[in-house]
């Protein structure tokens, strides 16, 4: 019968610490570097979708229609089936076929459609009436949008990137299947198929006040943008 826990061998300690942090590390480059492309990437299409849709600041039937397109198409495919199905183009792009570098394109073109849809549908949510004052004071149609919106927006934007970074960290640990490593590997690897859940249990730990830390910075900080 095997053992629910397995205490790890003396000799094998620092092995398994040197690998604990070898992972935490690349987790942190994928949310990281993901969340800076793949969340201005996204800023960026979420903007055009907000501005180009009917009715809008740049109604754009032709570019809303693509934009919309194709973030419908790309969103809803689990991440899993993303790496494989886009592989060819991520060698092309990066090179590599495993690695951080192979996971982060992927993950970064998750991230930017999650995010363009995130912040489309925090700038729909905002007064209407702000849009004709911003007109009525002479505003551009660009000031209004970035000057001007944006900012009215910015709470719900910043719970919603925070809500974004938990899901990087769960794309992150699905990473493993094209050998970048990271928290979820590692609790595959060197726990589930050795059958020591105390390895686990401390990167799911790891990965839970990751989280709490970052929801909480969230919080605070939307209350402090909303009561300004």
């Amino acid at each position: 019968m095997i053992p629910l826990l397995t205490p790890l061998e003396n000799g094998w300690q620092d092995a398994y610490t040197s690998y604990l942090f070898e992972s935490l590390g690349a987790t942190l480059i994928m949310v990281g570097v993901t969340l800076v492309v793949g969340g201005l990437c996204g800023l960026v299409i979420g903007l055009a979708l907000f501005a180009s849709r009917k009715g809008g600041l740049f109604a754009n039937k032709p570019v809303f229609f693509t934009l919309n397109f194709l973030v419908n198409f790309i969103r809803p495919i689990p991440f899993i089936i993303f790496l494989a199905a886009i592989r060819p183009v991520t060698i092309a792009v990066t090179g590599h076929s495993i690695g951080i570098e192979s996971a982060i394109f992927p993950m970064s073109i998750m991230c930017a459609m999650a995010t363009s849809r995130l912040v489309e549908q925090s700038l729909v949510g905002t007064d209407p009436g702000i849009i004709e004052a911003g007109r009525a004071m002479g505003a551009s149609r660009l000031h209004i949008l970035i000057r001007i919106l944006i900012p009215e927006a910015l709470g719900p934007l910043i719970l919603g990137y925070v809500f974004l970074i938990i899901g990087i960290l769960d794309m992150s640990a699905m990473a493993g299947a094209v050998g970048a490593g990271g928290l979820g590997n590692f609790a595959i690897q060197w726990g589930h198929n050795k059958y020591n859940y105390l390895v686990v249990w401390v990167a799911l730990g790891i990965i839970i006040v990751m989280v709490q830390i970052v929801q909480s910075f969230g919080n605070w900080l939307s209350r402090r943008v909303i009561h300004r």
